[in-house]
């Protein structure tokens, strides 16, 4: 194995397991006694966690502050957050939810501070003006499986429609102090959810692994998180216990490594194109994840196998291969299609919907493939053509 330079940039404090979530109060306590609790609209809010939470805010004389994310944050509901809260001094922002809750929390964190609008650093659509901190000390508590959005410094946001974007707000500084993850809280999360995040938690980790940034450091996590997938994704969401709530612990942590693992290497075509997807349409980011990572994988290897045959990632493609099919004596090739046999597997059995059921047609390909080329695509193990991503939107449609 040869050791070349790479980097390994700023990590939250990790505090995992179950029951975690009851440690939160004192941490809170470290950072002053005017707090921001941004939550989703009912999934933690509807639970015991939140009296117990909030009970325990009043007792260590807290004042908090409570908004709501419901759906995917947009440069608006960031802006307007802001604005609302600058008169209450806000001294520490807490995200507990799903991916989307978090990247609102990141981004409202970074400009508390200031007081600016978001869209003056939004990559790709702002006015380009350079970020430079401070940022409030925040808290990721993530209540899914997905997005790995606690260990990570950007915060994505979109506007939806034919004009639309997904784009993110980044900085090291937006890096949460902490990130508490604590299993128990996936219990609510309905099968679809864990379907789809659970895709995207793997996809994360799968393309991290080929990354064109890949190094041994982070390839021990993005396996290790692999490994986790293959033990607790479909425990996880069968539902029956007590697999499942094993099945939610192995998730979460995938989930964790999947974030940790694309802030360091970057990720790959399926999030190239689920960026364009996202913002035009009305797909979960999750869904994309699950309905194009079987085809993408496919593509990438033939592309490879075409042009670049020494390619390293062919031969950690078929390393995941045989170990999802459990076949260790298998020749790349064998092993290579094997691993996409066992993602088409996977999408069929979780009932991911084809592209087609979002609005999407063969006249929508030319705008998504002109905008698919972003930050994730340039870290793909090869450089795809038109056609080819043309190709993986035509097998998904």
């Amino acid at each position: 194995m040869r050791y070349n330079n790479f980097n390994i940039s700023r990590l939250p404090r990790i505090l995992f397991g179950q029951g975690r979530i009851d440690e939160l109060p004192g941490l809170i306590s470290q950072y002053g006694q005017n707090v921001l609790l941004v939550t989703g609209q009912s999934s933690f809010r509807g639970s015991p966690n939140w009296d117990v939470l909030t009970q325990a805010l009043a007792k260590q004389n807290t004042t908090w502050f409570n908004v709501i994310v419901s759906g995917e944050p947009s440069p608006t509901l960031v802006d307007n957050i802001v604005q609302t809260h600058l008169p209450n001094k806000i001294e520490l922002v807490v995200a507990i939810g799903g991916g989307s809750v978090l990247d609102a929390a990141k981004a409202i964190a970074g400009l508390l501070p200031h007081g600016n609008s978001v869209m003056d650093h939004l990559e790709g659509v702002g006015k380009g003006i350079e970020y430079n901190g401070p940022a409030l000390p925040f808290i990721a508590v993530p209540t899914t499986a997905g997005t790995g959005s606690e260990a990570t410094k950007n915060a994505v946001l979109s506007i939806h429609g034919e004009q639309g974007f997904k784009k993110s707000f980044r900085h090291d500084c937006l890096v949460p102090e902490y990130a508490l993850i604590d299993p128990d809280l996936l219990a609510s999360c309905p099968s679809e959810l864990i379907a789809a995040d659970g895709m995207d938690a793997f996809t994360q980790l799968l393309e991290s692994y080929v990354s064109l940034k890949a190094n041994p450091m982070v390839d021990a996590l993005a396996w290790s998180g692999i490994e986790a997938v293959k033990q607790g994704f479909f425990a996880a969401w069968s539902g029956q216990e007590p697999q499942a709530s094993h099945g939610r612990a192995a998730m979460a942590y995938a989930a964790l490594l999947s974030g940790i693992s694309l802030a360091q290497v970057g990720l790959g075509s399926v999030h190239g194109l689920a960026s364009p997807l996202g913002a035009f349409f009305p797909i979960p980011h999750g869904v994309v994840c699950g309905t194009l990572v079987a085809t993408a994988t496919e593509i990438n290897i033939r592309a490879m196998q075409q042009r670049e045959p020494r390619n390293p990632a062919l031969a950690k493609y078929a390393q995941v291969g045989r170990f999802l099919s459990d076949q260790p004596d298998a020749d790349q090739q064998q092993a290579n299609d094997s691993l996409v046999n066992r993602l088409n597997d996977w999408t069929a059995q979780l009932g991911l919907e084809r592209l087609s059921a979002y609005g999407i047609t063969e006249n929508d390909f030319e705008r998504i493939i002109a905008n698919s080329r972003g930050s994730s695509m340039t870290t793909n193990p090869i450089v795809l053509t038109d056609d080819e991503i043309r190709e993986i939107l035509q097998q998904r449609l």
